[in-house]
């Protein structure tokens, strides 16, 4: 059974940082991209980063290129999410979930979420 359990969400103000973490278990972690989503009320599930098995090649939105780096650490079946200069738009639930791509439909499994909220 697949299970992800992502942590680090919390509340920040504006211009601040965050790390987001996903637990991964019941899976080849090495064999499998990750990716990063977030959706805030009343909006869609929007793509944010997302990272190959291989560790280096990554994708990531535009509206965090540049804030946000995605990394990974398969030692630890562990995907990361570094959000640095945090705006209030990019408050919103984060999830972490199993595929690649920047639509949601091509992920297969998915987290329970974490909350970041961005305050001015």
């Amino acid at each position: 059974q697949v299970q992800l359990v992502e942590s680090g969400g919390g509340s920040v103000q504006v211009g601040g940082s965050l790390r987001l973490s996903c637990a991964a278990s019941g899976l080849t972690f090495t064999s499998n991209p990750m990716g990063w989503f977030r959706q805030a009320p009343g909006a869609e599930r929007e793509f944010v980063a997302a990272i190959k098995s291989d560790d280096v090649t990554r994708y990531y939105a535009g509206p965090v290129k540049g804030r946000f780096t995605i990394s990974r650490d398969n030692a630890k079946n562990t995907l990361y999410l570094q959000m640095n200069s945090l705006k209030p738009e990019d408050t919103a639930v984060y999830y972490c979930a199993v595929g690649l791509g920047y639509d949601a439909h091509r992920y297969k499994y998915w987290g329970q979420g974490t909350q970041v909220t961005v305050s001015s």
